[in-house]
């Protein structure tokens, strides 16, 4: 099944639940350039709103182009109005495309599916982090070529860190990063998740690099 993950930055009326159809699902993401963005296992669209609470849209679409995370995102900015001047400064702020809003989930959905041209390929790399790799296309972790045996979420939670290393992060902003901000989840939740990943790395013999900072949330440390 092909996939396209789609970052809002706001929700809309329709409800955020993935659509699934005819092989493809697509998911969406609510995201206001707050902190680090959600990991994206599919193909990347983004829908930037023209005014945001904290930053204008232009400012989140260069930080999207400018992250090696985001750079590939398709960029779709969401205009007040139909003004000459502001399409020209979204496109030269790195986005691909506009749309007037307000948007609802039909018309996001109505403008990813009249874009898609056929299945497209991502391309999935390998992570190095030391002794730790992580090869993304066939879900597997190593240490120092020992295989790790992890269950979803802590793969994923590796991931986000192993993109990130040496930046600490909260309860919140991990829920948020693997796409669990629209389900009702415990931050607690967020420590099992941790305690089993740390197990993993022990038993590999990684010994302890995902760190505790107190009062604020994990860290994966550098080797």
């Amino acid at each position: 099944m092909s996939q396209i993950d789609i970052l809002m930055t706001r929700g809309f009326d329709g409800g955020l639940e993935p659509f699934v159809h005819d092989g493809l699902r697509v998911n969406f993401h609510v995201w206001d350039g707050h902190g680090p963005p959600p990991l994206l296992d599919g193909e990347p669209w983004a829908f930037v709103d023209w005014l945001l609470p904290n930053l204008s849209g232009l400012e989140l679409c260069r930080r999207l182009r400018g992250d090696a995370h985001t750079e590939q995102v398709h960029l779709t900015m969401v205009l007040e109005e139909d003004d000459p001047e502001d399409r020209r400064r979204a496109l030269r702020a790195g986005a691909d495309d506009y749309i007037l809003g307000p948007i609802y989930r039909q018309t996001v959905l109505d403008r990813v599916l009249a874009g898609q041209h056929g299945p497209r390929e991502i391309a999935l790399r390998a992570l190095e982090l030391g002794g730790l790799t992580m090869d993304l296309g066939a879900l597997q972790v190593r240490w120092k070529g020992k295989p790790l045996s992890l269950m979803p979420n802590e793969f994923r939670l590796l991931r986000f860190f192993m993109e990130r290393p040496g930046q600490v992060f909260g309860r919140a902003q991990l829920i948020a990063a693997l796409g669990k901000h629209a389900q009702p989840i415990d931050e607690r939740t967020v420590d099992a998740w941790v305690s089993r990943l740390r197990r993993a790395l022990r038993d590999a013999g990684a010994g302890y690099p995902l760190r505790t900072v107190r009062s604020m949330g994990y860290v994966l440390d550098r080797p």
